[in-house]
């Protein structure tokens, strides 16, 4: 069935748009510190509430099957408006502590429309491929979520405000491109039966269970990696009396996973999506039980060896989401897709939390050991053999 060749460019440009949202925050968090009168422990608070935001939302629009019973293309343009209304509010002056946390909490709640929503229209189009397309639309997520840290790093831009504005214009572009230019897809079977538990059913299948247990352990890792680069680069400036640029490096090293997942996406049609996945896990499950060592290199291995990580813990993300999608029954993959990621999320917390728990109690160059639990559990999954 053929389509117009413009969906997928489309898709990846909204995409990145309105994940511009994700990291916003975490990209301007002196400044919300100064305005709410928290101290460092806002670094934490901010992330949380988006991941919990963004697993809340998951689990509603899991449960409610709205992915699948109603136009995707909809659902994240409404999403991306919301959301962009949340990250806009905090541009008020009198910006309090609780107002932060529920700007974030409803910017993260509002991305479950469009992070799973977007695969879901991508696999509404992609019967086969499905792992290229996804490699691309979800390397433009990466680089989405790396940019609010490339707009911080020019001094010219000092204003907190400008980031907010800038992120939140794009998310209505995002949303509105979606909206005009993506109709439902032609793979799309609409499910107008509400089934509260179709989506744990899911994990009754073989096949998904493996490549959501694979995923889960990927996302251990993942977002406590983005989270804790900047600690990792100023914990090395400390170390060394060095100026590396942590806003500038920390874009660079997040901005190059949307070219591993690009990269992944091409190679996964030669050597499929389980290979690329179960590669990209070990690689960076590698990375995390060396980690300590790293900070004892000469800066220029330090930055390259960070910049690898960062392709490598982001290659597998989006080929385990091509094996989620395919592993679902057809008028269940966004529920599939929405259900997965909200587990998903919920593990990052727990890491997140970790790390910052970690990183008061014990040298700072060993944390990132810790990150290994879920490329191991990941790997057991992959390669554990069918019941």
């Amino acid at each position: 069935m053929k389509y117009k060749s413009h969906i997928l460019p489309v898709l990846i440009l909204a995409q990145f748009a309105c994940t511009s949202l994700w990291f916003a925050g975490n990209a301007i968090v002196n400044e919300l510190a100064l305005k709410t009168g928290l101290g460092s422990e806002i670094i934490g608070y901010v992330l949380s509430s988006v991941q919990l935001g963004f697993i809340a939302g998951t689990l509603v629009f899991a449960l409610m099957m709205i992915a699948d019973r109603f136009s995707p293309s909809k659902v994240f343009a409404i999403c991306a408006l919301l959301a962009a209304l949340c990250n806009a509010s905090l541009v008020a002056e009198d910006t309090s502590k609780w107002h932060l946390l529920v700007a974030r909490f409803g910017t993260g709640f509002f991305l479950a429309g469009i992070y799973p929503v977007g695969m879901k229209i991508a696999a509404d189009y992609y019967k086969d491929g499905l792992g290229k397309a996804l490699g691309l639309l979800v390397g433009a997520l990466v680089l989405g979520t790396a940019f609010p840290y490339l707009i911080s790093s020019f001094k010219l831009v000092s204003s907190s405000n400008f980031i907010l504005i800038t992120t939140s214009l794009l998310s209505l572009i995002g949303g509105a491109f979606i909206l005009l230019l993506v109709p439902n897809g032609p793979y799309r079977k609409e499910n107008k039966k509400l089934e509260i538990k179709a989506g744990l059913s899911l994990f009754k299948i073989a096949d998904f269970r493996k490549a959501s247990f694979g995923y889960f352990g990927h996302m251990w890792e993942l977002y406590a990696f983005w989270a804790f680069t900047p600690f990792a680069l100023d914990t090395y400036n400390s170390m060394y009396q060095k100026t590396l640029s942590v806003p500038l490096w920390t874009f660079i090293i997040i901005a190059l996973g949307a070219l591993s997942c690009a990269l992944g996406g091409f190679i996964s049609e030669k050597i499929g999506s389980y290979k690329v996945a179960l590669y990209a896990l070990l690689l960076s499950g590698l990375f995390c039980i060396v980690s300590p060592f790293l900070f004892l290199l000469p800066s220029t291995f330090f930055i390259l060896a960070w910049c690898l990580w960062g392709m490598a813990v982001t290659a597998d993300s989006p080929q385990f989401s091509s094996l989620i999608a395919n592993a679902a029954p057809i008028n269940l993959k966004g529920t599939g897709l929405t259900l997965v990621n909200c587990i998903g999320f919920a593990v990052t917390i727990i890491s997140i939390q970790l790390l910052s728990f970690l990183s008061l109690k014990v040298d700072a160059t060993l944390i990132f050991i810790f990150l290994s639990f879920g490329p191991i559990l990941g790997l057991y999954h992959l390669l554990k053999k069918k019941n």
